[in-house]
């Protein structure tokens, strides 16, 4: 469980790592133009299609609902929502997607980066805005991510890559060697490996990679990475759903495991500088209110990218990987075990 009392905004930067890397220029969302008495004038049913279930998304799907619930909805009576689940089948995605595509859903979510390319492939008449994508150019769900183009739009969650290495080499000063595990079918984590490899190249890391298909593979792939200093691990859908199998031969190897969101460290890595996905579901529902209540146009709505990161601990996972938090980051960090 989360110990709230502890949490602290941790450096504004989302307006550095995330936005320069993707060069979204999303503007706030603001609360007051989506609330108010009348915000649930007209009765709005919403399909919510979720690739698998992991902490962070279930959590950006919560974020979401309850942004109708502050701007004055009311679940059952003036929203309602027809929740799916992927678990992790690409195939499941586009049947979700087909039958959306055929329903009276004024508004579809999607939640990570496979659900929303199997909507923007299936539904063409309806808005859709998506939540958990890292690359919505790179994924071919809009033109550009200031002028979406067509009838999708939603937030990125691309993780600061650069301080996250850089908190890693605070954790484990003496790193030159990190792995990272990922799925070779998501395009967010293509692209977010392509991100560690730039931004290590100025930190002096070498990135080790392996790849996996399915989340049977996530153990021994992680041995394979070899005589590695530290593992990092993206936000990649398949290995978070299974991060238990790479933690526990971390621990085993004493190799300490840093995780790009708050999910991961619940699923027992050390730490993370990462968005609070609650928080980015709830600015991507607020963007969908727009679209329904105000008539705000997906192809003109830019992408958003997260306001802010939390540092978020797991000093029990440090034990058993061998590591000592810096006093610094614990001080400004949310803790878990």
């Amino acid at each position: 469980m989360r110990h709230t009392s502890f949490r602290r905004r941790a450096l504004a930067i989302a307006g550095l790592t995330a936005a320069a890397a993707l060069t979204l220029s999303g503007c706030s969302s603001s609360s007051d133009s989506a609330g108010g008495d009348d915000a649930a004038a007209k009765s709005v049913k919403i399909g919510i299609s979720q690739f698998v279930q992991h902490p962070a998304l279930d959590s950006a799907t919560e974020g979401f609902k309850q942004a109708f619930i502050d701007a004055g909805y009311v679940e059952g009576e003036t929203v309602t929502f027809d929740e799916q689940n992927a678990n992790a089948e690409q195939a499941t995605a586009v049947t979700i997607a087909q039958g959306f595509a055929t329903s009276d859903n004024d508004l579809i979510l999607a939640v990570a980066t496979p659900a929303a390319q199997a909507a923007a492939q299936a539904i063409t008449d309806k808005p859709i805005v998506f939540t958990a994508v890292t690359d919505a150019v790179s994924a071919e769900l809009v033109d550009s991510n200031d002028a979406p183009g067509g009838n999708v739009t939603g937030t990125s969650d691309l993780a600061p890559l650069d301080e996250q290495l850089k908190m890693l080499q605070e954790i484990v000063p003496d790193a030159k060697k990190v792995g990272i595990v990922y799925a070779s079918g998501e395009v967010n984590s293509e692209v977010q490996v392509k991100a560690a490899e730039a931004a290590a190249k100025d930190l002096d890391i070498e990135i080790v990679t392996k790849t996996v298909t399915t989340a049977n593979d996530i153990a021994q792939a992680t041995e394979a990475l070899g005589d590695v200093d530290a593992i990092y691990v993206p936000t990649d859908n398949l290995v978070v759903s299974g991060i238990s199998s790479l933690v526990q031969v971390a621990e085993e190897k004493k190799i300490p495991v840093i995780g790009a969101e708050a999910g991961t460290v619940e699923g027992g890595a050390v730490a993370t500088l990462g968005i609070d996905y609650t928080d980015l579901g709830h600015q991507t529902g607020e963007m969908a209110i727009k679209i329904l209540k105000d008539g705000a146009d997906p192809a003109e709505m830019p992408v958003e990218v997260s306001k802010s990161f939390t540092y978020v601990v797991n000093p029990g996972a440090a034990k058993r990987m061998g590591v000592e938090i810096p006093k610094d980051i614990l001080d400004q960090a949310e803790t878990v075990e």
